[in-house]
């Protein structure tokens, strides 16, 4: 193990026995905040600093055994148990490595899915129905609720633009190697000689902000419109100005809200999506100056980017970032994404692992 990695593990099991005399105080539940703060931090060291126990437990093992070696009688079972060890050893190396990677913070947080038709028309304006359809359905299986925010439908279905929000526990840590360009290569119902089109779609996932004040939003830089809604809603929505449009006049985001009757909460709804579109962007921002660690998921992490391709006539989805073609397109459009997801999520976790290996200059 290396020094540095060591060092780090011997505080964390400092702060873990700190912890646990700050929790047996009488008077701990007096700040519940602050309580369940502690609780949270405790239930996060606990299985490191054990893995850790246990590695230095299996140290003291290969060296009772080495010293064992010298003992003609003892030598079988000594080589025995070295090898055994040595073996323990380096697997606990690997998951205590895992284990101090870097947590995202925002892993835990619900998100906004932001889907738009691009590239062909009315058919990928049905592609957008079809992604959103696909995420509805593995947000059903984790055991998610989605809402949707707002959308424009297309002309023969599907969605022009749609924004949900998604709600459950660990939803960016799944979804958040789901952003950039998504294409569809199939035959359109419309296809009368049985040609095959290319049309695509751009996905976003931003992490919803705790608070609107955590991203700075000055009144002064919001101009807020009203309008009436359009679209089906019954007499009360289009007889009133509910309807809802923010422009961030710094940067340039324009988010509408018209999916409900009332105007204060299309305002309220329009609001968490601007402060998650501004986090995002100073997200982006952030991960262009780490790109050398995080470029096999993220590339340039240009929306634009294309990142994966559904090809129906031959029954495959291919993630372009990993090399990864799975044949059950299928299961995959019915929410079935778990294998991708598991194998981005792994991957990431090796190009952090490589990082972490790598000598400190």
């Amino acid at each position: 193990m290396k020094p540095n990695l060591s060092t780090k593990l011997l505080q964390l099991s400092q702060r873990l026995e700190e912890l646990n005399h700050l929790l047996s105080a009488v008077d701990v539940t007096r700040d519940l905040d602050h309580y369940r703060k502690l609780t949270r931090e405790h239930a996060e060291l606990g299985p490191v600093v054990e893995f850790f126990h246990a590695y230095q437990q299996t140290e003291q093992d290969i060296a009772t055994a080495k010293e064992m070696l010298a003992d003609p009688e003892m030598k079988e079972f000594a080589e025995a148990e070295l090898l055994d060890n040595q073996t323990k050893l380096a697997t606990l190396d690997i998951e205590l490595q895992k284990r101090l990677l870097p947590k995202d913070p925002n892993d835990d947080r619900n998100i906004f899915l932001e889907i738009r038709a691009g590239t062909g028309g009315d058919e990928s304006a049905l592609f957008a129905g079809n992604l959103f359809r696909m995420y509805s359905r593995y947000a059903e299986r984790q055991g998610w609720k989605v809402e949707v925010v707002s959308h424009s439908e297309g002309e023969v279905g599907g969605y022009k633009e749609i924004i949900a929000k998604i709600m459950g526990a660990g939803a960016y840590s799944k979804l958040k190697f789901e952003s950039g360009g998504h294409r569809v290569q199939r035959v359109p119902d419309t296809e009368t000689q049985g040609r095959i089109h290319t049309s695509a779609c751009t996905v976003a996932i931003m992490p919803e902000a705790d608070e609107i004040a955590d991203v700075n939003l000055n009144p002064a830089d919001l101009r807020i419109d009203t309008y009436r809604a359009s679209g089906a809603g019954g007499q009360h929505i289009n007889k009133t100005d509910s309807a809802v449009r923010i422009t961030h006049l710094p940067t340039g985001i324009v988010v509408e809200c018209q999916d409900d009757r009332s105007q204060h909460r299309n305002k309220a709804q329009a609001m968490s999506v601007l402060a998650a579109r501004i986090k995002d962007q100073q997200m982006q921002a952030q991960h262009a100056q780490e790109a050398a660690t995080r470029k096999s998921l993220v590339g340039s992490g240009d929306r634009s980017e294309r990142i994966r391709t559904y090809n129906f006539p031959q029954g495959r989805v291919t993630d372009h970032r990993i090399n990864l073609t799975l044949y059950k397109i299928d299961f995959i459009m019915d929410g079935d994404l778990e294998e991708l997801i598991q194998a981005l999520s792994n991957q990431y976790q090796a190009d952090l692992l490589a990082a972490l290996a790598e000598p400190v200059a």
